[in-house]
Formats: C-alpha cells, structure tokens, sequence
C-alpha cells in the first residue's frame, strides 16, 4: 500500500512548516509521498516546502483558490498513491502515527477511516479550551470524542484517509464547506464503501483561531447540517438540534426565573460545573476550564443560531441551499 498525503493549503506557511516537521520524525519505514496544494493563496509556503525538499517525497501545486473540497479533489486526481491520507495544515503529527495508520488498515482494512484530535502541552490556553469544546463527550464535540459508532463513523478532513477507488467511484470531495466530509462520507456508504474510527490514529489539531472566527467556524457548521439533512434524509439524527435546543433551553429558563422558577436554572448550571471540572481535569489547568466555559458557550450558540437559520429557510421556505447560504459554495 503506497500512501499519498494529501494537504491543501491557503495562507499558512507557518502550519505547513510544524506538519513537515512532524514527518521528518515518523517512525514509518515504507515510502510515501506528500502532495501539498496551495489554494491560490497570497501567502504561499512554496519557500517553507522546498527547505525539506532532501528529507521528504514532495510536491507542491499552486492553483487558483476554490476551496479545500476541490483542492483535496485535484490532490487526489495526480497522487501516485493507491491509498489517500487528508490533513489539514494546521495538524501535527505524532511520530507513530503513519506507522499506526498502515497497522490499522493491515489489521481491518476498510476505503475510508477518519481518526481523533488532540492538544498538545504547547498549544495556547485558548486552543486547548476550543480543543476540549471541540472533542468532549459532554458537548457536540462527542462525535470526534469517539461517542459514535466506530463502524459507522463520519471521518473528518482535518484526518482522514481514503482509498484511490472509493475516491474514483465517488468524485471526492463535494462543493459545500464545511460539510464536505460528512457529505462525502454518506455518499461512500450510499456506494456500499465502509467507513471507520481508528482510534489510535490521532492528530495534534492545532486551530489558531480568536472566539471571533470560532464562532464563524461553529455557525457554518450549524447552516450546514439542515443542508445535509435535506440530501441525506435518512441520516438525520435527533442529536443535531441539541444546540438549537440547548439555547432556547437556556433562554425559557432565564424567562422563567422572573417568576421565580429556578429549577431549571439550576440544571444548566450544573452542566457547566461539569464542564468546568472536567476540562480542568482533563488539561491540568483552571484557566484552561474557565476558557471551555466560554468556548462551549459559543459553540452551542453559534451553531443553534446557525442551524436554525438553515432550518428555516432550507425546510421550511424550500429554498435552494446554494440560494439560501452561497458562502457555503465554492464555485470552481
């Protein structure tokens, strides 16, 4: 099995610099190349790429900018590998982790897999508290903190992998974003593909992003989800509105308190002693479990406005998606 990793760009020769850094140091002995794509970025890495030139099989791609969807697809299309692994650039890799990867496909192989996040003990205290929103049980995050089913997971492009005939008998990668994965991944199973958590296969996520831009991120995911729902009907869960649910929740009980109802304030508040607790526990940090207060917050309120507002007008008004959110669309 010859692996091709797969890595769009766009604005982050400091990212790409960490995740190359990160392969000279695999503990993988078989060959394998690295396909970066620069998404018509004004920033590009071609400088930052060429230093591990001697160290690395790669190659770098510059094209104009239409979305990591479509970067990932025009990778894919002119890799050399049989075998696919998507990253993103703002990933770190353990030193096991290709070696873990071809062990999980050797020991149960399946055409596509995704794998967990993690924070690194250098990463900000602001990246560790999205990281903990992000992959917690305790928040939507649950499905990339492994509470889905591992033989029906939905892998994520920040780590996934895919094979070169699930990729031709899909088309890749679709034009909305975010969403593509799961969109893809559906479209993998509608084929009769499998797909699959390998747990130990995880990735350091390193998200540089302010509570501005994470909120912006978690917003779309929120437009996105209805969007997916009208396509994939039958792969709808109760789940995806817990946000939206969560948030007038919260709302009805501040309204209810003026009449002196408090009880359930009362849970909400212990649902946040709980965050707090464990993402303190979790990153060994008070500040680090006062900060996943904040971040839970706006995930939840981002993503409940944002999904409500694609409820609304892609359900109920029948408006096209493209129409409705055309940020969420590339045009190629």
């Amino acid at each position: 099995m010859f692996f091709s990793l797969i890595i769009p760009v766009y604005n982050r020769p400091d990212e790409i610099d960490e995740l190359l850094a990160s392969l000279t140091a695999q503990t993988y002995k078989q060959e394998y190349e690295i396909v970066i794509i620069e998404d018509g970025s004004s920033i590009a890495c071609n400088d930052v790429v060429s230093t591990y030139s001697e160290k690395l099989n790669i190659s770098y791609f510059f094209k104009t900018n239409s979305g990591p969807g479509d970067s990932r697809n025009y990778g894919m299309s002119i890799a050399k590998g049989d075998y696919f692994i998507i990253l993103d650039s703002d990933c770190i890799l353990p030193p096991d982790y290709l070696s873990n990867v071809a062990a999980s496909l050797n020991k149960q192989y399946v055409d596509c897999f995704g794998g967990p996040d993690a924070a690194l003990d250098s990463f900000s205290d602001v990246q560790k508290a999205i990281n903990f929103t992000m992959t917690s049980f305790l928040t939507t995050g649950g499905i990339r903190g492994k509470s889905e089913k591992i033989e029906k997971f939905q892998p994520r492009s920040f780590n996934m992998g895919l094979s070169k005939k699930g990729f031709e008998a899909s088309g890749g990668f679709g034009d909305i974003h975010p969403g593509e994965d799961p969109d893809l991944s559906i479209r993998l199973w509608k084929l009769g593909f499998t797909t699959r958590l390998f747990p130990d296969c995880y990735v350091y996520h390193k998200r540089r992003i302010d509570w501005g831009k994470f909120y912006k991120q978690v917003n779309k995911f929120g437009k996105a989800r209805p969007i997916l729902d009208l396509w994939h009907p039958q792969y709808k869960k109760i789940t995806f509105l817990f946000p939206s649910l969560f948030m007038l929740g919260l709302a009805g009980s501040l309204i209810i308190l003026l009449i002196n109802v408090q009880f359930f304030l009362y849970l909400y508040t212990l649902y946040f002693i709980m965050l707090f607790f464990a993402a303190t526990l979790q990153n060994r940090s008070v500040k680090v479990g006062f900060l996943s207060l904040i971040a839970v917050f706006i995930q939840f309120y981002g993503y409940g406005i944002g999904y409500m507002q694609s409820f609304m007008k892609v359900h109920i008004l029948k408006q096209r998606p493209q129409e409705a959110f055309p940020g969420l669309f590339f045009k190629k």
